[in-house]
């Protein structure tokens, strides 16, 4: 056997390419941080490219703008800038930085001299600006190398622009590949190191002269040199720990991202994404290489992988906002049809610079719109009205029309492809939280969904949409009015099934407000478990409108006020609130039952914005009375007639009424329990009856007001304007009355109580009556409610609900149940 063919083929070095930003090296600890990170991975080629440290590049651009405009300023600052280095070389290297001081200030001393150029000339060609911004890559790489040398590892620095040629075309950058290869083959003959430290940023043309890789062009480096060494992977190293579904700065609940294919990462990086720029992205798509976002400050976590490959779980896998833009239309019926339109329309914008954001055209062709940024639109669309200046003088076209204010949102991801309903739940999301659609686009690739909004409701919009794929979870925020006994109820079975709601059905309540008449307790993000002391101590006097505000200003999809007050002052405010896309629910009886323009105005309010109206606990608490009702006639039934007793207090009092007890000394032992209301008249009149028998009148279709309603009241004349105590001491004059009514309704053999009636024709009632003891109303359970439906269907054995219908924990469920209503109906998985 010859010793050729005994010769075993040596396996390829494993490189791996590590790209850091100017956050990862801000200053010499950092520097440190990035080598000892570096030094404990295991890879057999290591090459490191180097951004400036923090805020180097823009101080050096300035630098050169104030040399130019002879702003003796530039001093002061370059002497700063020249301070920062040496300082971090000195804190880095200790007593080694000696050599390194001396190249920092030989490397100063010459942008010195060009600044005095600068001055000269009185003003900053291209090329110098070129040459001098990429000062801050070169001094890093340097720094970096020599501390990796000063653990005793053989490291190599090169300075990018050795190597690296480019063209600037266009479209960008372009490599020259070829001549790049054979550069970096020759210098690494000569620097046979396993560690490489290289400049980021800068190149040189084909003509030898310094130039940059433009804005993000770090990034952009780190990619070119992955593919010069033939790389493995490149990890990209950041402040973040991958790709977030959508950016955290306005969706807190925003998911960590695994795994990308490229071309998701591109289309999030396009609209705005904090991932990668599209451009470093081209070389390691044409190799196949992968990149892996990695955060420098959490080395650990295993950050987001982009790739080739499609992981299609889930339609969506981020959102993106882009603002700063502006919309452009060019409209008209001389466009229906005619060859050539768009091309006129992107040949003017082109000859203008205009970058085009996002394109949207009707099939019609009535109209054109496209987005573009916002320090480009006016002259967009002078170049448009130019361009079409003819038709719109011959009125073929009517209008080109220019809207500032406008945000993009885009919803990415390979899943969406050949997945129905994916734009019906992202418009479905965005409909929900009351955000109007100005344009629309999807390519072909149904990769994505990008939509034209107006800025004000671009937050609410992306966290509506992102809740709307469950990327996070639908979040409300809630304020309460009225902390009584009802509303504390609330309070707390809203904090006992928020953990569970969170978990379960990826709802977030989170209560921000909290007001009674006098006071006011407002909390940025979410009041806790300790709500009433800080309400008690709040110094903050109630203000409905700083109330409204303050639930609209954390820009979350949806708003919703629970109103637990008895106050016709803040049903007043219904409508507004409705207008304004905050859902109200309520067990306040003065908006259902309150005048009919009132009634009206908030009815058209709910409808046109979309908003919900809930109101199950004002008749009945907890139980499903109105919820019932509305059933009936959503499937096409016909009520012809509803009775029922809507007072617990009245129940427990006819109930208990057997004559064994003067019915003063019921109503004083009901007083005593807690079933009246302080004043137990409030009862005893029958107002309240009333209100929840025109209630339900009103959900049935009828046009009832409360003063159409015969209310009996069991108050005499002669009590109702007498003071609590007068009337409980008087009240034993009303026991031979009700003894009377007793005795006559025994003889009968029936009972007495008292019900709400509503027949066929709408007339309404409200007073005593005497029914067969079997009916059954007279067989109920101490402070029962019940209601009978006699409907079309429900003809021959009316259909009852009946059930506990007093209380504040029965009636804080019964508005509980209305707030998870609204939250299914919003697009909660419950």
């Amino acid at each position: 056997m010859s010793s050729r063919n005994a010769e075993v083929e040596q396996p390829k070095p494993r490189t791996v390419v590590h790209k850091f930003g100017g956050t990862s090296v801000a200053d010499a600890e950092r520097y440190r941080h990035v080598a000892q990170l570096l030094l404990a991975r295991d890879e057999d080629v290591q090459v490191t490219v180097v951004s400036a440290m923090k805020g180097v590049t823009d101080a050096l651009i300035e630098l050169c703008e104030l040399a130019a405009a002879n702003r003796p300023e530039w001093h002061e600052s370059w002497h700063a800038l020249r301070a920062r280095h040496r300082g971090a070389a000195v804190a880095l290297l200790g007593e080694a930085a000696g050599p390194v001081i001396e190249w920092v200030d030989e490397r100063f001393k010459r942008l010195e001299e060009i600044l005095n150029a600068l001055i000269v000339i009185g003003g900053l060609p291209e090329l110098v600006l070129q040459r001098v911004q990429g000062l801050g890559e070169v001094c890093s790489a340097r720094l970096l190398g020599e501390y990796l040398s000063l653990q005793g590892e053989e490291c190599a620095v090169l300075d990018a622009r050795e190597v690296l040629r480019v063209d600037h075309g266009e479209l960008g950058v372009v490599v020259d590949w070829e001549t790049s290869a054979q550069r970096l083959a020759a210098w690494q003959a000569t620097h046979p190191q396993r560690r490489v430290v290289v400049t980021g940023f800068v190149a040189r043309d084909r003509e030898g002269r310094f130039t940059t890789l433009g804005r993000n062009g770090s990034d952009y480096s780190g990619a070119i040199f992955a593919a010069l060494y033939d790389a493995a992977e490149l990890h990209i190293w950041t402040d973040v720990d991958g790709v977030l579904s959508a950016d955290p700065r306005v969706v807190p609940e925003a998911v960590q991202l695994g795994a990308l294919s490229y071309d998701e990462a591109c289309e999030l990086a396009y609209f705005g994404a904090k991932v990668v720029h599209p451009q470093t992205m081209s070389p390691a798509m044409e190799r196949g290489l992968p990149i892996i976002i990695r955060n420098t400050f959490h080395p650990e976590h295993p950050g987001t992988r982009i790739t080739a490959e499609r992981d299609a779980v889930g339609p969506v896998k981020g959102l993106t906002l882009s603002a700063d833009l502006a919309l452009l239309n060019l409209e008209g019926t001389g466009l229906i049809g005619v060859p050539g339109t768009a091309e006129r329309v992107f040949a003017a914008l082109r000859n203008a610079h205009v970058s085009v954001v996002m394109i949207s055209q009707g099939s019609s062709e009535h109209s054109i719109c496209c987005v573009v940024r916002a320090s480009e639109a006016a002259k967009g669309q002078a170049a448009l009205l130019d361009a079409f200046a003819h038709e719109l003088d011959t009125r073929q076209i009517q209008r080109v029309q220019r809207r500032d204010g406008v945000s993009v949102l885009a919803a990415v991801g390979d899943g969406m492809a050949g997945t129905p309903g994916v734009s019906a739940r992202l418009f479905g999301a965005l409909g929900r939280a009351q955000v109007n659609i100005l344009a629309i686009a999807q390519g072909s690739s149904e990769r994505n969904i990008s939509v034209a909004i107006d800025s004000a409701d671009a937050t609410k919009a992306l966290r509506a949409a992102h809740a709307g794929f469950w990327l996070s979870p639908q979040t409300f925020a809630v304020g309460v009015i009225g902390p009584g006994n009802v509303g504390a109820a609330l309070i707390e079975q809203l904090r006992a099934a928020q953990p569970q709601l969170l978990g379960k059905a990826n709802l977030d309540l989170r209560l921000r407000a909290i007001a009674s008449s006098r006071r006011m307790l407002l909390d940025e993000r979410s009041i806790g478990a300790d709500w009433r002391a800080r309400f008690d101590a709040s110094p903050q006097p109630a203000d409905l409108e700083r109330f409204t505000q303050h639930l609209l200003s954390a820009h979350m999809p949806h708003a919703v006020i629970v109103d637990c007050s008895a106050s016709p002052l803040v049903a007043d405010r219904y409508a507004e609130w409705l207008a304004a896309g905050i859902h109200v629910i309520t067990p306040n009886k003065q908006a259902g039952a309150g005048p009919l323009p009132r009634y009206h105005a908030i009815r058209e309010a709910a409808a046109a914005s979309g908003a919900r109206f809930r109101y199950e606990a004002t008749v009945g608490a907890g139980l499903p009375v109105i919820s019932t009702l509305r059933d009936l006639l959503d499937t096409g039934d016909a009520v012809l007639s509803v009775e029922g007793i809507f007072s617990g207090t009245l129940a427990w009092l006819f109930n208990r009424f057997d004559g064994s007890v003067p019915f003063s000394q019921l109503v004083t032992e009901a007083r005593g329990l807690g079933y009246t209301e302080p004043d137990p008249r409030d009862d005893l009149s029958g107002t309240d009856v009333a209100r929840k028998l025109v209630i339900l009148a009103r959900e049935a279709g009828r046009e009832l007001a409360l003063e159409d309603v015969q209310v009996e009241s069991l108050v005499p004349e002669t009590l109702r304007q007498a003071s609590v105590d007068d009337f409980m001491a008087r009240l034993t004059e009303v026991d031979a009355d009700f003894d009377a009514r007793l005795a006559k309704a025994r003889a009968a053999g029936k009972v007495l109580r008292y019900v709400a009636r509503l027949d066929a024709e709408g007339r309404a009632s409200v007073g005593l009556v005497e029914l067969p003891a079997a009916h059954a109303f007279g067989n109920l359970r101490l402070t029962d409610n019940i209601v009978q439906f006699t409907t079309r269907r429900y003809c021959d054995n009316p259909l009852i609900v009946q059930g506990p219908g007093a209380g504040p924990e029965v009636t804080a469920a019964g508005v509980f149940a209305d707030v998870l209503r609204v939250a299914a109906g919003q697009g909660a998985k419950l």
